[in-house]
């Protein structure tokens, strides 16, 4: 064996080594702070995010930023199942995309829970059989989750944290090329982020909504004619090949999911405030309502309006704004908005994903 290949291979078993005494190291100390917390939340969605957002900065390379991120959530991950297990609540079944989410911002080493639907999501966390659920939001192609919004206005629940998750939408059937599919399983949503390529590529398979891409994946394995979308991660749990991946038609197509939880997060140094309003009916007052952030140099990300459960033609409006509540910019300029506003409720701060 080559002298200078021998020695570099040298060098990484040394590496390992390395790695595996801090790693260690870093879990044993994680126990020390869980027992100095005395029965405290050992998630705390800001002091990882600032983990994250500081180790992605002083990242050197050749990984990239999303690598660093995933290996040391998975870390932070596994530090916080020695001390205690976090017990997550998603939109399942098993292999969606809502699963993915779960993963990247809580890491593997936790006890994921699938729901039957986003109701079933809340309720876990609070009856206490879950300690944070994670719920999609709003899809870049597609647009908001309605019930997802008429949920969070109604539970006494605190957005806590985010995740932005990419969507890559694979086509997959039992074996064989596109060649005879007749019929496409999918999500209506996933159905909708890909018309385009259906109609270029399959312009006569009839396209079938199921209650998820997983259920889409079950029906498609036992029939020889069918093909589902959804992840790659449900074409291995169900037995599929891959007939076409990333076929979205928006290759930017993402998806925004909330972690909720009983608090929200304190102060990362780099937040988004979620609120939800109900305007006066009088001329002018959405622009009164929104006023107080303009005049305080508040940039809003999100104005989404949904009619209210109050009468017909009355309309909440959901605002994510820049800055955590207890910014004292963002504080006075809340504090003016309810004076104002018919309606308000502050749904939580936390911090902003990384990606």
């Amino acid at each position: 064996m080559d002298e200078r290949l021998k020695a570099l291979r040298a060098r990484i078993d040394s590496i390992d080594d390395a790695v595996l005494q801090l790693v260690s190291e870093r879990a044993g100390i994680a126990q020390q702070v869980g027992r100095a917390k005395n029965g405290e939340k050992i998630y705390r969605p800001e002091r990882e995010a600032q983990i994250v957002r500081r180790l992605r900065e002083a990242n050197p390379g050749p990984l990239s930023g999303d690598t660093i991120e995933r290996l040391i959530r998975e870390i932070m991950s596994a530090c916080r199942a020695v001390e205690e297990t976090t017990r997550v609540a998603y939109l399942g079944p098993v292999g969606t995309f809502s699963q993915q989410a779960v993963h990247k911002h809580f890491g593997h080493e936790i006890e994921a829970l699938a729901e039957t639907d986003i109701d079933a999501c809340f309720q876990a966390v609070e009856t206490g059989r879950a300690d944070f659920a994670l719920v999609p939001v709003e899809n870049s192609t597609e647009g908001a989750i309605g019930r997802t919004l008429d949920l969070i206005v109604a539970s006494r629940l605190k957005i806590c944290g985010e995740v932005m998750l990419p969507i890559h939408q694979t086509l997959m059937r039992k074996h064989g090329g596109i060649g005879g599919i007749q019929r496409v399983y999918g999500h209506a949503q996933s159905l909708a982020q890909c018309q385009q390529w259906l109609a270029r590529h399959l312009p006569n398979a009839e396209r079938i909504s199921v209650v998820s891409n997983s259920e889409g994946a079950r029906r498609a394995a036992a029939e020889l004619d069918a093909a589902t979308l959804g992840s790659e991660t449900a074409a291995e749990l169900y037995g599929l090949l891959v007939v076409e991946a990333r076929i979205e038609d928006e290759a930017s197509n993402t998806t925004r999911f909330l972690v909720l939880g009983q608090t929200d997060a304190a102060p990362s140094g780099r937040d988004k405030t979620s609120l939800v309003m109900g305007a006066r009916n009088q001329p002018g007052a959405v622009v009164t309502l929104l006023q107080p952030l303009a005049d305080a140099g508040i940039s809003m990300s999100k104005l989404e309006s949904r009619p209210a459960r109050s009468g017909n033609w009355e309309y909440l409006f959901f605002v994510v704004c820049e800055g955590h509540r207890q910014d004292a910019k963002l504080a006075a300029a809340l504090a003016e908005i309810e004076a104002r506003a018919a309606f308000l409720k502050v749904l939580g701060s936390y911090p902003a994903a990384s990606s």
